[in-house]
């Protein structure tokens, strides 16, 4: 298997930066904003978002919540080995808010759309934005596009997007991985 660096480390930074400026011009003091990091892997990146927005930029009413999407995905009972439930963690109104979904890697859209469906236990959003640090854009299944993306990468089928955050692998990094 080969792999191919997309993103250092400081390029994920700059990237996080870029990200809580473009939402600060949207959602400016974050008083009706609920920022959801889509479990598992979306977690790390909205955690990130949220710390950058506190204590780089000021914003002191960050709302954030994780949201587990097993049960709502279409493809639950298709595979060979049980899935395993993370923890869904809402601990604020959902109702009439802003929410800004924030995944790592929007691939095909099914997981965007399982989270469509599993925020609707909470309440109904004013609106629903969606934040994501690789759009895969040449490999969706549904008609899901980001709001705000850090980066476009243009990877066919055999290939993979793999990010790792310092926080669970040790490093921040994002490789493009070539399956033979």
């Amino acid at each position: 298997m080969s792999q191919k660096i997309l993103l250092t480390a400081k390029e994920v930074n700059i990237i996080l930066h870029r990200l809580a400026c473009q939402l600060i011009e949207n959602h400016l003091d974050f008083s009706n904003t609920i920022l959801i990091g889509i479990q598992p892997r979306g977690k790390f990146l909205a955690q990130r978002l949220a710390t950058v927005l506190k204590e780089e930029y000021g914003i002191k009413n960050v709302q954030l919540g994780f949201l587990d999407i097993t049960f709502f995905r279409d493809d639950f009972r298709r595979g060979e080995k049980p899935l395993e439930a993370n923890k869904t963690e809402i601990n604020c109104i959902v109702e009439d808010k802003k929410v800004v979904f924030i995944d790592d890697v929007l691939y095909t859209g099914r997981s965007i759309r399982a989270a469509l469906t599993a925020i609707q236990s909470f309440g109904r959003p004013s609106e629903i934005e969606l934040l994501t640090l690789i759009d895969r854009r040449f490999s969706r299944h549904l008609p899901i596009q980001p709001d705000y993306r850090g980066r476009q990468v243009d990877a066919i089928n055999n290939e993979k997007v793999v990010v790792k955050w310092k926080e669970n692998d040790g490093e921040d990094l994002v490789l493009l991985e070539q399956k033979k």
